[in-house]
C-alpha cells in the first residue's frame, strides 16, 4: 500500500511545475507531457486491442489487477460514477481501459468476469509482462510483484493514478485518488464539450 502512495507522489512530483497554467481542471493538467495513446494488448475475448478500437472516444487508462483488494475496486467504482454523472449525451463518449499487470492470474476470461461488474463502458486488457512493462514505462509509471505467501497469493503494487485521453488520443489529464466523482465527472464533461466543438 505504501508503494501505491509513493508512485502516484513521485508522478504527481515530477509533473509539479512542468505544465504551466492549471486551468479550469480538478485534475493536473498533462498536456504536452506524456505520449499519446498507444498499446497492442490482448481483450478478454483473447483478440488484440489497440486504441483504434475505441477511437473518437474519451479514453480513461488504469493499471491494476483483479485480485486488488480496495485501491482497483474504489477507483473503479468511482469512475463508473463519474460516467454516470455526466449530461445523456456523452454518457457514451468515454470508455475506460483497464489493463491488468497481473497475466499469470488475470485469464481473459477472469479479466472478464472483473470488469464486466463495472458497467458496459470498460474495457479489460493485459498482455505478457514485458509488453506491460513497456506500456507502464511510457506512462512514466510502474509495478511490482510482492513474495507468495504460503498458500501462493501475493500482491501487486502499483500506481493509482488515471489518464485521461481526449477524443484524438492525446494524453489530457491525471486523475489523483483525492478527487470525487462530482470532479471527474465535471472534467470529463469539460473535455467532451471541448472535443465535440
Amino acid at each position: 500500500m505504501k508503494q501505491h502512495i509513493w508512485l502516484v507522489l513521485g508522478l504527481a512530483l515530477a509533473l509539479t511545475g512542468c505544465s504551466g497554467d492549471q486551468g479550469n481542471w480538478h485534475g493536473k493538467d498533462i498536456s504536452g507531457l506524456m505520449p499519446e495513446l498507444e498499446f497492442r494488448l490482448e481483450g478478454t475475448g483473447g483478440e488484440t486491442v489497440t486504441p483504434a478500437d475505441s477511437r473518437g472516444n474519451i479514453r480513461l487508462l488504469y493499471f491494476g489487477f483483479t485480485s486488488c483488494p480496495d485501491v482497483c475496486p474504489t477507483t473503479l467504482t468511482d469512475l463508473r460514477r463519474s460516467v454516470r454523472k455526466l449530461p445523456p449525451e456523452y454518457q457514451d463518449d468515454v470508455t475506460t481501459l483497464f489493463v491488468s499487470v497481473d497475466p499469470r492470474r488475470d485469464t481473459p476470461e477472469r479479466l472478464a468476469s472483473y470488469v464486466d461488474f463495472f458497467g458496459d463502458q470498460i474495457v479489460g486488457l493485459t498482455g505478457a509482462e514485458p509488453e506491460l512493462r513497456k506500456l507502464a514505462k511510457r506512462y512514466r509509471t510502474t509495478f511490482g510483484y510482492e513474495e507468495p505467501d504460503a498458500s501462493g497469493n501475493y500482491n501487486v503494487s502499483h500506481s493509482s493514478a488515471v489518464y485521461v485521453f481526449d477524443r484524438t488520443g492525446k494524453a489530457r489529464l491525471l486523475l489523483r485518488p483525492d478527487l470525487s466523482p462530482e470532479q471527474i465527472s465535471k472534467d470529463l464533461a469539460q473535455l467532451a464539450r471541448e472535443s465535440r466543438s
